[in-house]
């Protein structure tokens, strides 16, 4: 199998640095052979790029991107815990949050964005379970939040 982080290199991705917390909390941690990811927001170099409720000031396409960032900035977090991100003997779970206009019903799509990239990368080891949460709002008004828990 192609090494992660290569597989990240072909699909024009590189890990960024672990965006800071944002409040009382840090961004990992490992419990025996699980690694939790805090809720991740899709950060770009310490900067949301965009704002506001999916389905009104957000688009649907654009969102599924941001998920797709958002699962970038959690494999940083989980590489920074274990070195590695070849240690990871699977992708349990992934939780993601997006912030939604009334109307919106779309949040399994918009967390397509994370859950492809991780299948792209991790092959079978990246499928996982799953939940799509449509939420009010997000922290610093995100559009999506995710985070993960890998076996390694």
């Amino acid at each position: 199998m192609t090494h992660p982080e290569e597989k990240l290199t072909e699909l024009g991705l590189k890990l960024p640095e672990v965006a800071a917390p944002v409040a009382a909390y840090i961004p990992v941690l490992r419990s025996g052979n699980l690694v939790y990811t805090s809720g991740q927001l899709p950060m770009v170099e310490g900067a949301l790029p965009m704002v506001g409720k999916v389905g009104a000031e957000v688009s649907p396409e654009d969102a599924k991107a941001l998920a797709q960032r958002c699962a970038l900035n959690a494999l940083a977090a989980v590489k920074s815990e274990i070195g590695d991100l070849a240690k990871v003997k699977r992708v349990v779970k992934v939780v993601g949050f997006v912030a939604s206009a009334p109307d919106f019903t779309g949040q399994p799509g918009v967390i397509n964005g994370a859950s492809e990239l991780l299948g792209a990368v991790f092959g079978e080891a990246g499928r996982h379970a799953r939940s799509a949460v449509g939420v009010a709002v997000l922290p610093l008004d995100a559009p999506v939040e995710v985070e993960l828990t890998v076996e390694v």
